[in-house]
């Protein structure tokens, strides 16, 4: 095929079974990273044509670093792989730029046409995501305005995945007092006001997976 695919996934086995599906198609697979901010790095670095990347990685999640790798590297395609053809992740992944979204259980149906349709400019959503959205549309679905920064949307990924302030500052680099800001705005911003609301907003919103 002659496509340089970047993979993302926090499990292993998963990359390893991905690249196996990939490599004996002929794609060749520059790069491996086990969460959203390895996926960055990597996509500015290698510039690889796809970057497929699993929705719900620790740190940063496939949603925010496709969001990244579009802005920053914009020749490089972003196509998401997921356990869940949820409406919600489909819609906020789309306006976040990515070119299709294929589900883990189909992918060794449609992984390699999804790649070869993205690295030539198009779009690809495997049959369940294409039901799951044309339903949405019917329904007319409203695609939520985003209140957060994307600084603030990171800290509200690692505080609905049970870090405490001390690690969110740790793993952003940044002080604590400036972690606690942030969770203080995030929550004024929401008006929720408990770590158990901020968690069902994580989920609704596609910043981890339930």
């Amino acid at each position: 095929m002659g496509v340089r695919v970047l993979i993302a996934d926090d499990h292993q086995i998963v990359r390893q079974g991905v690249r196996a599906l990939l490599e004996r198609e002929g794609v060749d697979v520059v790069a491996e990273a086990a969460d959203g901010y390895e996926a960055v790095r990597d996509a500015e670095r290698l510039r690889p044509d796809v970057a497929v990347l699993d929705v719900g990685m620790p740190r940063l999640n496939g949603i925010d670093a496709g969001r990244q790798i579009v802005r920053r590297v914009p020749a490089t395609r972003c196509l998401l792989l997921t356990m869940h053809a949820d409406e919600q992740f489909v819609l906020e992944g789309l306006r976040a730029g990515m070119s299709g979204c294929v589900l883990k259980t189909q992918a060794a149906e449609h992984l390699v046409d999804a790649i070869g349709t993205v690295s030539q400019g198009g779009t690809y959503l495997s049959p369940s995501v294409s039901g799951t959205l044309v339903q949405a549309f019917l329904r007319g679905l409203p695609v939520p305005d985003e209140p957060l920064t994307p600084r603030e949307r990171q800290v509200l990924q690692l505080v609905a995945e049970g870090r405490t302030t001390k690690e969110v500052a740790a793993l952003l680099g940044m002080a604590v007092k400036t972690a606690e800001s942030h969770r203080t705005h995030i929550m004024d911003k929401l008006d929720l006001h408990s770590t158990a609301r901020l968690v069902q907003y994580a989920i609704r919103r596609g910043l981890v997976e339930p």
